[in-house]
């Protein structure tokens, strides 16, 4: 006889083993649960772990015992943990997750017609009675509601905080000439790096008919061994246009000219480099310069190599050929007064700034592997012939003096690896320096070192001198290292006056508002206290640079309730770790424990920077939270533990540790760094994992933010990637373009997708998938057909590990009639 309200499925001989082994898994998965839950309590943080895990080792014993009051205490166990999820983080869907999605899942099974519709009937068969429907049916509930609070948080919801600004404050475009010939010579449009173009067909009315114009692939693919074992493979090239086409450059070094309407070749050159000893492949852009009338080789791509040995080249833009009246036969060998360079330890990632006849650049270096690294010296060529016309270098008194015979550049020294940007009127270019590598611990630094680390520097482009700095960060121990020059801005000052002013990101989500002469603050700048650290003889700054006047990139410190997890139980993993760990917010120095730093040395905003509206004075910008653990390790335990291995200088060949373990030969600590994920591999930190931002600098206040990209296509491997777009908002590297139509276009994101914003409200106008990452900033100008194209550099950046590819996309409107 069947009750009333059953349904019979099938009958069944395995009932008892299937209940008793469901009892088992919910017992261990209890006690996997509760047993870290106390220690969880121990260490001062929430009971709710071992509750919930106690709850379900009663709920598997009884259910093991083929008693249906198990499945009552399960249901228990589940309210417990909404009301306690409720009570911790509201209706933020993301953070529901981790306590609820896996339990809830489970519950599917518990209460389902295999399990609970058999429970207390001897005859074994499945049923489907009101328990199993009212339990599936809570379960399914509970899953419907965090993944629709999630979307409401998050998917195509833009926060408006302030109005859009409804007037124009008079910004005078820096050196724009090139912008009003429908060129784009700088990587930032011109040399103030503020990335705004002029065109304005695309409008926020006909953007959503943006189309794929063409695509032109390189060929420039990722080698054996590159994008392995830390090192990564980026193509992160913003094009010049000069004159008719489109000049940029591959991860190897290639130089590309394209037609700027077609997209077919022009020309390629090849320097063949060695880049075996290499972590990263990528190239940044190349740059412009216009020789004196009557030389050979007029119109110049000034362009790097490296390879071993590193080197700058001149190309004749027309042809593509080295101009052989630059340096030798068009090439300078830039290990010049560097004294010893292996291979791998200094090449240039950034396009030289060329201005007032002029080729400036420094380096990137291999960061924290020991001490007496190559220079971080700050050269300028002359643009026509390519000689050495002056060198900056603070070990030296007065810096820019040439050196002496048989002298070279001052060893260790901060460095500037980053794109520059210059005022042609003032002579002044800007240089954001790094730090004196080793990063992670200072004891070693020396004055001048302490003076100029993680500070943006004027310098005379004719001569090199110094013409004023700022430190953004005292004794920097975070690798905070500005990783982009300033974008240059005219902005009015109390009385209404335009001053001419620049506006610094930085890694720790300061932004700097600085007078452009004189380096004096535009807007406040504070000194406030900061963490000190236990490190022996380390010197801690006291305070650290703050700018109260506008608004932090950051998001505000993490609580234990900001920690994620795809479970519970990574979940509790970050909380322990998190409470065993040392964190008291921004500044909190390296540690013997293991500290979180947040933000780390990715920071909010890297090399790509922000994107300024200079007529309305608006700045966009994309930021990524992403916390990451430093420890340092002492120096024998690093070596017995084989974090590393033995080195005993320049003589020796190099060998490349792991990326997360930086031996900083020379010093007593070595420095574990690495991005903070759970054990399985999800962020610690919960959503949203990147923003896009607008600031009103005028009235220096937030218009409006909203979290940006899903995670669709994230994943470690090409083959391993999300398939399901959840609008958590994305970890992004790459920059954005913003026009006189106030759109905001950008590639950027781990999604793999372009998109255009309005710039007036964040809303996305057009959205449409790439078939790599598109992790560089994009460039615009009109084609010879009368159309608006945008252009973007698709390859992938191998830290991010969005696909690699070799595409560069060019996006119009349909042309009419077709």
């Amino acid at each position: 006889m069947t009750k009333r309200g059953e349904a019979v499925l099938f009958p069944s001989r395995s009932t008892p083993a299937l209940i008793y082994l469901t009892g088992v898994a919910l017992i261990l998965l209890g006690v996997a649960l509760a047993a870290p839950g106390v220690w969880l309590i121990a260490l001062g943080d929430s009971s709710y772990y071992a509750v919930a895990g106690a709850l379900m080792v009663a709920s598997g014993i009884l259910i093991a015992l083929g008693r249906r009051a198990g499945l009552w205490v399960y249901a228990a166990m589940l309210a417990y943990t909404l009301i306690w999820a409720l009570s911790r983080v509201g209706l933020d869907g993301w953070r529901l997750l981790p306590p609820l999605a896996l339990p809830s899942g489970i519950g599917l099974w518990v209460f389902g017609p295999w399990v609970g519709g058999r429970m207390n009937d001897p005859s074994g068969r499945i049923r489907v009675n009101r328990a199993v429907l009212g339990g599936m049916g809570g379960c399914a509930a509970l899953f419907a509601c965090m993944f629709a609070c999630g979307w409401a948080i998050t998917a195509s919801r833009t926060i408006q905080h302030n109005p859009f600004p409804a007037d124009r404050v008079g910004g005078a475009l820096t050196n724009a000439e090139s912008l009003a010939n429908n060129e784009w010579r700088y990587m930032g449009g011109t040399s103030a790096g503020d990335r705004f173009g002029v065109a304005t067909q695309i409008t926020a009315k006909n953007a959503h008919n943006l189309k794929p114009a063409w695509i032109f692939h390189t060929g420039d693919l990722p080698r054996p061994g590159e994008n392995a074992r830390g090192r990564e493979f980026s193509f992160e090239a913003t094009p010049l246009k000069v004159g008719d086409n489109l000049v940029f450059c591959t991860p190897h070094r290639d130089v590309v000219a394209l037609d700027a309407t077609t997209g077919k070749q022009v020309w390629r050159y090849s320097p063949h480099g060695n880049y075996g000893q290499n972590i990263y492949q990528a190239c940044r852009g190349v740059s412009y310069f216009e020789a004196p009338a009557g030389l050979l080789c007029p119109h110049r791509i000034i362009s790097t190599d490296s390879g071993s040995p590193p080197t700058l080249f001149a190309l004749d833009a027309d042809t593509g050929r080295l101009c052989p009246a630059f340096g030798t036969d068009g090439i300078v060998d830039l290990r010049q007064g560097m004294g010893t360079i292996p291979a791998g330890f200094h090449f240039i990632t950034s396009p030289p700034m060329v201005m007032n006849n002029r080729i400036m650049l420094s380096g990137w270096v291999y960061d924290n592997q020991t001490v007496d690294e190559p220079s971080g010296v700050i050269r300028g060529f002359d643009a026509t012939t390519g000689q050495l016309a002056w060198g900056w270098d603070m070990g030296h008194t007065p810096a820019n003096r040439p050196l002496n015979p048989g002298e070279i550049f001052t060893r260790g020294t901060p460095n500037g690896w980053g794109v520059y940007t210059a005022d042609p009127g003032l002579n002044m270019v800007y240089v954001p320096l790094g730090i004196a590598t080793p990063d992670y611990y200072g004891v070693k630094r020396r004055a001048f070192d302490e003076r100029y680390d993680t500070s943006l520097v004027a310098l005379d482009i004719t001569t090199g001198e110094e013409r004023w700095h700022f430190q953004s960060v005292h004794h920097d121990l975070w690798d905070f290292d500005l990783p982009v020059g300033p974008s240059l801005v005219d902005l009015p000052d109390g009385s209404g006056r335009m001053t001419p002013a620049l506006v610094q990101t930085t890694k720790q989500g300061e932004l700097f508002v600085l007078n452009r002469r004189t380096g004096k603050p535009f807007y406040r700048v504070e000194e406030r206290p900061v963490p000190g650290g236990t490190i022996a003889n380390e010197r801690y700054s006291l305070t650290q640079p703050y700018s109260p006047d506008m608004p932090n990139l950051r998001r505000p410190d993490p609580s234990t309730d900001d920690l994620w997890g795809i479970t519970p139980f990574d979940q509790m993993a970050c909380r322990i770790a998190f409470k065993r760990m040392n964190f008291q917010g921004l500044f909190t120095p390296p540690s013997l424990q293991g500290t979180i730093g947040f933000p780390a040395f990715d920071g909010v905003d890297d090399w790509y920077g922000a994107t300024i509206d200079p007529t309305r004075g608006v700045l966009y910008v994309n930021t990524t939270y992403i916390p990451f653990t430093m420890q340092l390790v002492p120096r024998e335990k690093a070596l017995k533990e084989g974090l590393f291995k033995p080195w005993d200088g320049w003589n020796q060949p190099y060998p490349e540790p792991p990326f997360a373990n930086n031996p900083q030969h020379g010093l007593p600590y070595a420095a574990v760094i690495k991005p903070w994920l759970g054990f399985l591999g999800a962020p610690c930190l919960a959503p949203p994992w990147g923003r896009t931002q607008a600031i009103d600098l005028v009235h220096h206040r937030v218009i409006w933010e909203r979290a940006l990209g899903t995670t669709r296509n994230v994943g470690p491997t090409n083959t391993l990637r999300m398939p399901v777009g959840l609008p958590t908002g994305i970890f992004s590297m790459g920059g954005t373009l913003t026009t006189p139509t106030g759109l905001v276009f950008m590639g950027a994101t781990a999604d793999q997708a372009f998109r255009v914003l309005d710039g007036r409200n964040g809303h996305i106008l057009y959205e449409t998938a790439l078939d790599a990452g598109g992790n560089a900033t994009p460039m615009t100008y009109m084609g010879q057909d009368g159309r608006q194209y945008v252009v973007l550099a698709v390859g992938g950046h191998g830290g991010l590990k969005t696909r690699n590819g070799d595409e560069i996309v060019a996006f119009a409107l349909p042309q009419q009639g077709k």
